[in-house]
């Protein structure tokens, strides 16, 4: 319990960064993940180390593809490294599947919010055809280095899995 909750803190001080200022510090993240394998090393020993190590490997790994495909920022990974670290590999399933769940509703939320859902689900189908066609490489338009699409601080649902996790995991 105590590792998801510090990986619920790291998330939330995320989300404040990423709403507000659209980054995520390195310095919460690189501590972060230091802290994590420390904590589970001190606490739990090699073993624990070791499910810290993997936990923020398969994390940040999942979210890298998303980078490399030009739909996350790399604060998103890192970050998700350093929750994965904090909180080891128990409760990892139910974070990455409640932090997917959420982030794909809050991004619905948003694209209804600003009158855009018909244009996301269609640019949704784009980029899904397009990386079939051509792997991971970001679509030519639709990526963060668009500035005219929409947005989601994925901090936010980074740390709604944290939750979940801690309370339902």
């Amino acid at each position: 319990m105590i590792y998801s909750a510090a990986a619920l803190v790291c998330a939330l001080i995320g989300t404040r960064y990423d709403i507000r200022e659209h980054r995520i510090p390195n310095l919460l993240t690189g501590s972060s993940i230091l802290a994590g394998l420390l904590l589970h090393g001190i606490l739990g020993g090699w073993s624990q180390l070791g499910s810290s190590a993997l936990a923020g490997s398969i994390g940040g790994l999942i979210f890298a593809l998303f980078y490399w495909a030009g739909g996350m920022g790399a604060g998103d990974v890192k970050l998700m490294i350093a929750v994965g670290c904090l909180m080891g590999l128990a409760p990892l399933r139910v974070m990455l599947l409640a932090t997917s769940l959420s982030g794909a509703v809050i991004g619905l939320a948003i694209a209804i919010y600003r009158g855009q859902l018909r244009q996301t689900l269609t640019n949704v189908a784009s980029i899904m055809a397009h990386h079939g066609r051509e792997g991971l490489t970001p679509h030519p338009e639709l990526s963060l280095a668009n500035s005219q699409t929409l947005r989601l601080p994925f901090a936010l649902p980074i740390a709604l899995g944290c939750a979940a996790a801690l309370w339902g995991g």
